[in-house]
């Protein structure tokens, strides 16, 4: 028999969209439910806003407890509104939205029974998800889509050392087109805040590539918080 949910008024939800690039393919992480409704679908990472908390303060602390990341910095990108995207009653929730370089560091596991897992999924390989997070995570991939053309965002998702192809990859994921080689490095370069490191890459079959760092200072005080990348 299904179980019968009880109705509540309009309410407050935190969905948060975080992005990882790993190993040349663009991730989002999922957990997977463990309560009704949805249970046992894939979802964004959301939950009620409590009591006493700001915004930030829930997106935090939902973060944390469904995936067990913590200290990530998250900003507010879009409101969801409809009034039936939740079965229980109106919910309206704020989306956040977060890129990581992931590592040995990202690892995430839920630390409360609401969620079984969590999980980094690639992009072009998402199940189908609970609610309307669909339309939630495309709102976010179109948010980074505009940024990553005129803001640097793309250096969060790499090392801190890195190959111009390894960055030219982090633009063509995330733009998903080709770009001319020899034109991308031109442009880039000429910008004057990438800065040569003298090194080489290690432990590669092929011929080692310069390896390059961004230089947050220089573009800050060259171009402040707007480029044309």
């Amino acid at each position: 028999m299904k179980e019968i949910l009880p109705k509540f008024n309009s309410t407050f939800s935190i969905d948060c969209v975080v992005f990882g690039f790993d190993e040349g393919e663009l991730k989002i992480l999922l957990i997977e439910r463990n309560e009704e409704p949805f249970r046992d679908w894939w979802a964004l990472p959301g939950n009620i806003v409590g009591e006493g908390e700001s915004l930030d303060q829930s997106a935090s602390r939902i973060l944390h407890e469904l995936t067990g990341l913590s200290n990530i910095y998250m900003e507010q990108y879009y409101t969801f509104g409809d009034v039936n995207r939740h079965p229980q009653g109106r919910v309206v929730s704020i989306a956040y939205y977060a890129l990581l370089r992931l590592g040995g560091d990202k690892f995430v596991k839920p630390i409360i029974p609401y969620a079984k897992q969590a999980h980094w999924i690639n992009v072009k390989e998402l199940p189908k998800l609970a609610f309307d997070h669909q339309q939630i995570f495309d709102k976010g991939l179109e948010k980074i889509k505009r940024r990553i053309k005129h803001q640097p965002i793309a250096f969060e998702l790499l090392p801190e050392k890195f190959t111009l192809t390894q960055l030219q990859n982090v633009y063509e994921i995330i733009l998903n087109k080709k770009l001319d080689k020899r034109n991308f490095r031109k442009k880039m370069l000429s910008f004057g805040v990438l800065r040569d490191l003298d090194e080489k890459q290690q432990g590669v079959s092929f011929r080692a590539a310069t390896l390059y760092k961004f230089d947050k200072r220089k573009y800050a005080k060259l171009f402040g918080k707007e480029i044309s990348f």
